[in-house]
């Protein structure tokens, strides 16, 4: 079968950022007690806990925003935006050292994904191949599974060779990428979604 463009669009830069992410995910543990001054297992679970409370304080009105307009040039533009506050986050890890950075590092992190996630899934569903919706989110599934599994598979091998930085320009490149394959999406954008409408359906033709 035949994946339409915004499907393969979103599932490869899917497939690149969490590629990205997950090639550091392994060993950011060992970099917080390492790098970090006084960092430790406290620190982190802190750390983790800030990107989802930031994450769940921020998504709901972001995704309520959205909604007010029926069209999806606005979730577009949110989409690219958290991306781009999601891509930058290995970046910054390149100058962390102390704990509070690591917070503040974390917000920036949980608000981009609040402004990516809503719009993105909304894109996502409203663009499914009719008859292969199944198809299409296995294919995002398994697409998010090969990026997890390959990254993390060589998370280790880079870190112990080459060290923490090169890991977080690599993560960084990777959801860069990412990001750029969602941009590809503008021309596929509706200026008016029917309320209600999760996926526009095919005039029947006589």
């Amino acid at each position: 079968m035949r994946i339409n463009h915004v499907i393969r669009s979103l599932v490869l830069g899917d497939f690149f950022i969490n590629a990205g992410f997950s090639i550091f995910a392994p060993v950011f543990a060992i970099f917080v007690t390492r790098q970090i001054s006084n960092g430790n297992l406290e620190v982190i679970g802190f750390a983790a806990a800030i990107v989802q409370i930031f994450k769940v304080l921020f998504e709901i009105p972001v995704a309520a925003y959205l909604d007010r307009n029926h069209g999806e040039y606005d979730d577009f533009y949110a989409m690219i935006l958290g991306t781009m506050l999601v891509a930058v986050i290995p970046f910054m890890y390149l100058i962390a050292t102390t704990p509070a950075h690591l917070y503040i590092i974390s917000a920036i992190y949980g608000i981009g994904t609040a402004f990516t996630v809503p719009p993105w899934q909304a894109i996502f569903s409203r663009h499914l191949d009719k008859y292969h919706e199944n198809i299409d989110w296995a294919i995002e599934s398994v697409a998010i599974g090969i990026a997890g599994a390959g990254a993390a598979a060589l998370s280790g091998i880079l870190a112990q060779h080459f060290g923490f930085s090169v890991i977080f320009v690599i993560a960084g490149i990777l959801a860069l990428v990412g990001g750029s394959q969602q941009i590809r999406i503008y021309s596929d954008i509706r200026a008016k979604v029917p309320r209600g409408e999760v996926k526009p359906e095919p005039k029947e033709t006589v």
